[in-house]
């Protein structure tokens, strides 16, 4: 390890008070987290903080950073500024099309403290002036770039969605709770009628994830977004989708979203949506992002004009695939054969698959993510894991191994499987 005697050296340590300002220390440099473990990155781990990223200050939770001099890591219980105040951990939301490298530390200033909101929480320091993130762009697709977004025309085209369909319950909540309430990307994609439209179709789902943002029990996490209320009709599916698919330019539509279960457990719905989108126009891509529970429902919407299938996956092993997703009756075998079949039909594979550094990046998980990716998945994607870490290492058990680092994890994907696509975003395929 070599340190640098000048604080400029590296990114320094972000800290904030209890009314949310945000401090840089003289002295401590930033430090990571990879699974339980401390890890100074190097600074070409660092990237300047992107646009559209969000700062997260952590609540009862105090920062640990690096003290050059000694080279052993410091918590900052006490705001060196306000002598006698408390010192608050800061971590970095990343802006979407960036993957972390590493997590931001923290240690708890108490015991049974309620887990943080689901987001993700990447290392973040400050550095020539500006923040850094430990993190590195892994899609150049502009598709959610903040820059591309006007909230005011986005309100008007909003306005106008509703009173061309205004019996339409899809159009009413897409508006309504995603672009106006959470201002969810896709959705706000979907008025301005351009890239990927969402279609959340599910209430109920087969799985009870840990890190579920659209439901949760009374103790877990808050969620992100709440969960679609009513399962929309084939009818009212084209209706919203057609006029979207048929404008120029490069288009998707997309079954299977945050506010939702599992769009799977409505297949019936969307194979019979599949055909009449496809009875109006073969412009763009029908893609559906699930946990890939149901093989043989998926088969059938294949057949039924499914171009793509995004798998998510928080681990390709078994004991923390389940202990991730809780599942009711389906497992990693159920998975396997979903690749299979897919493959079979000659249909796309995604793996939506999900970054913790320190644990996506176990040699264990190398290997037995490679044989999932030998049956044929054709894209994965990178996409970080939205939940508190230290919790979420406690409730999965985990037990670490040989950890190799995301950056060699991911140079021997690539050694290992040439052909095979990284990114973030669901590719188009039309």
């Amino acid at each position: 390890m070599k340190l640098y005697p000048h604080p400029e050296g590296r990114p320094r340590l972000l800290f904030a008070d209890p009314a949310g300002r945000i401090y840089d220390h003289p002295e401590l440099y930033a430090l990571g987290l990879s699974g339980y473990d401390l890890v100074l990155p190097e600074p070409e781990d660092f990237i300047p903080l992107p646009e559209g990223s969000a700062l997260y200050v952590l609540p009862d939770r105090h920062p640990v950073g690096l003290d050059p001099r000694t080279e052993t890591p410091v918590v900052l219980f006490e705001n060196p500024f306000r002598p006698g105040e408390p010192a608050l951990a800061v971590a970095a939301f990343l802006a979407p099309a960036h993957t972390q490298l590493y997590l931001a530390p923290y240690q708890p200033a108490r015991e049974d403290l309620p887990p943080l909101p689901l987001y993700s929480y990447a290392c973040v320091g400050w550095w020539r002036g500006r923040f850094f993130a430990a993190a590195f762009r892994s899609d150049w697709d502009l598709r959610q770039e903040a820059r591309l977004f006007s909230s005011e025309r986005i309100e008007s085209r909003a306005r106008e969605m509703l009173k061309r369909f205004p019996g339409n319950r899809l159009v009413r909540h897409l508006v309504e709770n995603c672009v106006r309430r959470y201002r969810c990307p896709a959705a706000r994609n979907f008025v301005l009628g351009r890239f990927e439209a969402p279609v959340p179709v599910s209430p109920g789902c087969n799985a009870r994830c840990v890190g579920c943002l659209s439901e949760q029990p009374e103790d877990g996490p808050h969620v992100a977004q709440e969960r679609i209320t009513f399962v929309p009709s084939p009818e009212e599916i084209a209706e919203a989708m057609v006029p979207h698919l048929r404008r120029p330019g490069r288009v998707m539509v997309s079954f299977g979203q945050g506010c939702e279960g599992e769009p799977l457990l409505q297949a019936q719905t969307i194979g019979q949506a599949l055909r009449l989108i496809r009875k109006s126009t073969s412009r763009g891509t029908l893609n559906l992002n699930t946990n890939g529970s149901l093989p043989e429902a998926l088969l059938s919407l294949r057949r039924a004009g499914l171009d793509s299938v995004r798998i998510s996956l928080a681990s390709a092993r078994e004991n923390y695939h389940r202990a991730y997703f809780r599942p009711r009756g389906w497992g990693l075998s159920e998975v396997r054969e979903s690749v299979r079949l897919f493959k079979k039909e000659r249909g796309f594979v995604s793996l939506n698959y999900f970054i913790f550094p320190g644990f996506t990046d176990d040699r264990e998980e190398l290997e037995a993510l490679g044989e999932i990716l030998a049956l044929g998945v054709d894209f994965l994607q990178l996409r970080n894991l939205a939940i508190d870490p230290l919790w979420f290492l406690e409730r999965i058990d985990y037990r670490p191994g040989e950890i190799l680092g995301l950056r060699p994890f991911l140079k021997e994907l690539k050694k290992r499987f040439p052909g095979l696509r990284f990114g973030y975003f669901n590719p188009y395929l039309r």
